[in-house]
């Protein structure tokens, strides 16, 4: 898994969860990661179903 983002992925998932709550950890890195996370885990889904799919034909 890639927990390096590119800057301008990082800021437009930054975006849209910022906020000023205090926390012990750096949520809204926390956040990005998982949510960057969570789009890989869905592309690769997609594409495991676009796969079973034509294998069904």
């Amino acid at each position: 898994m890639n927990y390096n983002l590119d800057e301008k992925t990082y800021n437009q998932i930054g975006k849209l969860i910022e906020s000023d709550g205090p926390v012990g950890i750096d949520a809204k890195k926390t956040h990005i990661i998982i949510l960057n996370a969570l789009a890989d885990l869905h592309a690769k889904i997609d594409k495991l179903e676009k796969e079973i799919e034509s294998l069904k034909k």
